[in-house]
C-alpha cells in the first residue's frame, strides 16, 4: 500500500468552521467477524455545524502520534455505509475499508471519523434508490444525479472541527479520494500525507471502483481488463 507526500499549498478559500467541543469520552472494545479486535476512545461532540451524530474514535496511541513535533496521526474520515458496513454488503467497498483503517490506524496512531453520511450524503433510502438505478445501467454517480442529487453532496466541516477539538491539526490521511484531501485542507486541517487504502475488489463492486477512479480521481489501483 502507497502512499503520496503532499506539497505545501494555498487552499482554496472557506469559511473557518466554528469551533466544536469534546462531549462525551468513552473507552470501548471493538471486535470484527474475523477475530480482530482492539480499543477505542470513543469521543461525541457539540458545536458541529450540521447537527448529526458524528464520532471520532482514537486508536492505538492516538494522542501520542497529535502531539510529537514531527510526523502527524493516521486519520480516516469514513462515511457511514449501514449497507457496507453492518450488513456486508459487496457492492461497494466500504465494509472491507472501514475494517483496514482500524487495524491500520491502531498499529499507527491516530483518529477514525465516523461521519453520518450514508451514500455520499443523499441518505440511506436514496442510497437504494441509486442502487436501483445502477442495475440498469447507470454508474454510481449518474444514479445520484437522475435523483436529482448531487454527484457527492459531503461536506467534511464537521470532520475538520472534530480534528480541531482533538488538537489533530496536521493529519496524514488515510483516504484515495482527493476530494477529502482538498476540503479539509481548505479547512485548515493540513494533509502532509495521502496514505492510500488496498483495493477491496469483487464482481459485485467492479463498475463502482472503475466510475471512482475515472470520474473522480480515486487513487485505485485496478486491474486492467481488455
Amino acid at each position: 500500500m502507497t502512499s503520496t507526500a503532499v506539497a505545501p499549498a494555498t487552499p482554496p478559500s472557506r469559511p473557518t468552521p466554528p469551533p466544536a467541543s469534546v462531549r462525551t469520552r468513552v473507552v470501548a472494545p471493538l471486535a470484527f467477524a474475523d477475530g480482530y479486535g482492539t480499543e477505542a476512545e470513543v469521543f461525541t461532540f457539540t458545536g458541529l455545524v450540521d447537527g448529526l451524530e458524528h464520532l471520532a474514535l482514537g486508536l492505538g496511541d492516538w494522542r501520542a502520534a497529535v502531539d510529537r513535533p514531527s510526523g502527524a496521526p493516521l486519520v480516516r474520515p469514513h462515511s457511514e455505509c449501514l449497507t457496507g458496513d453492518v450488513f456486508g454488503s459487496l457492492r461497494c467497498d466500504c465494509g472491507p475499508q472501514l475494517r483496514e483503517a482500524v487495524e491500520r490506524i491502531a498499529d499507527a496512531g491516530g483518529l477514525l471519523l465516523y461521519l453520518r453520511q450514508e451514500g455520499r450524503g443523499i441518505g440511506l433510502y436514496a442510497k437504494l434508490d441509486a442502487y436501483a438505478l445502477q442495475d440498469t445501467g447507470l454508474d454510481t454517480y449518474q444514479a445520484n444525479t437522475a435523483l436529482g442529487r448531487g454527484e457527492d453532496e459531503r461536506d467534511y466541516t464537521p470532520a475538520a472541527q472534530m480534528l480541531h477539538a482533538l488538537g489533530a491539526d496536521r493529519i496524514a490521511l488515510l483516504s484515495n479520494n482527493p476530494d477529502k484531501a482538498a476540503q479539509l485542507d481548505a479547512l485548515g486541517v493540513r494533509v502532509t500525507e495521502r496514505v492510500h487504502t488496498g483495493v477491496h475488489l469483487s464482481p459485485a463492486n467492479a463498475r463502482y471502483l472503475a466510475a471512482k477512479v475515472a470520474h473522480t480521481h480515486h487513487t485505485l489501483d485496478l486491474p486492467v481488463t481488455g
